[in-house]
C-alpha cells in the first residue's frame, strides 16, 4: 500500500488531494479523506525511518517526504473551509432545506438540539461532531439552517479542523514509527481514529438525554 503511494507522496500535489478529500466529505462523508491522511503521514514515517536508516548516504536517497506541518495546516484548512460552505449552502436555502430537514427525524432533533447548545455557548459539540461519522456534515448544514451566528460557529469549527488534522496526523506517523510503516501501522491507526469517531458519535447520542433533564431542573 505505502509503495503505491510512494510516488503520489513525494510530490507537492499530495497536499491538493489531501485538502480536496477533506473539503468535499462535508458533502460526501463517504470519502476516506480520514484513512488518506493517515496514510499519508505513514508514509512520512516511512520515509524519514529510511533516511535515518542510510544515515551518512541520506544525500543518495531522491525520495521527498511529506511534511507533516503543510500535511496538518492543508487539512484543517480545507475542513474549515467545507463546514463554511456547508453553513453558507445551508444558510441560503431557506425552506427548500428546512423542508428537506424536515423529513428526517433524525436531522430535525440534531438541528434543534445543535441551535441550543450553539446558543448556550456549548461549541464544543461542533469539536466532537467532527470525529463522528457524518457529524460534520449534520452540525455545519444544522448551523446554517438555524441561522447561527457565523462567530459563534467558525471558532469551533476552526478549533474542531485542527484537533481532527492533529489527531490523524499523529496516528499515521507515530503509528508508523511504533508500528512499522506497513500496512499493518496503518491499519492499527485507521482502527484508532474509528475508535475515535465511535466514541464522539456516543458521546452525540447522549446528548438529547442530558439536554432535557437540566431544561427541568
Amino acid at each position: 500500500m505505502l509503495e503505491s503511494l510512494g510516488s503520489l507522496t513525494s510530490s507537492p500535489w499530495i497536499y491538493a488531494v489531501v485538502a480536496l478529500s477533506v473539503l468535499l466529505d462535508v458533502f460526501l462523508p463517504v470519502l476516506p479523506s480520514g484513512v488518506l491522511v493517515i496514510a499519508v503521514a505513514t508514509a512520512a514515517a516511512a520515509g524519514s525511518a529510511t533516511a535515518t536508516t542510510v544515515a551518512g548516504a541520506a544525500e543518495q536517497v531522491p525520495r521527498e517526504v511529506p511534511s507533516l506541518l503543510i500535511l496538518v495546516l492543508c487539512a484543517a484548512t480545507a475542513s474549515v473551509l467545507g463546514d463554511l460552505i456547508a453553513y453558507r449552502l445551508a444558510r441560503r436555502g431557506g425552506h427548500r432545506f428546512d423542508r428537506a430537514i424536515a423529513k428526517s427525524r433524525r436531522l430535525t432533533s440534531a438541528q434543534a438540539r445543535l441551535g441550543a447548545t450553539l446558543s448556550r455557548g456549548g461549541g464544543a459539540l461542533v469539536v466532537i461532531a467532527r470525529f463522528a461519522p457524518a457529524g460534520r456534515s449534520v452540525v455545519s448544514l444544522s448551523a446554517g439552517a438555524t441561522h447561527r451566528k457565523v462567530k459563534d460557529f467558525l471558532p469551533w469549527s476552526a478549533l474542531a479542523g485542527v484537533a481532527w488534522a492533529g489527531y490523524s496526523v499523529s496516528l499515521g506517523y507515530f503509528g508508523g514509527q511504533w508500528l512499522g510503516a506497513s500496512w499493518v501501522g496503518a491499519a492499527v491507526s485507521v482502527l484508532a481514529l474509528f475508535g475515535a469517531g465511535a466514541l464522539a458519535a456516543y458521546v452525540m447520542r447522549r446528548r438529547p438525554t442530558a439536554a432535557p433533564a437540566a431544561a427541568e431542573a
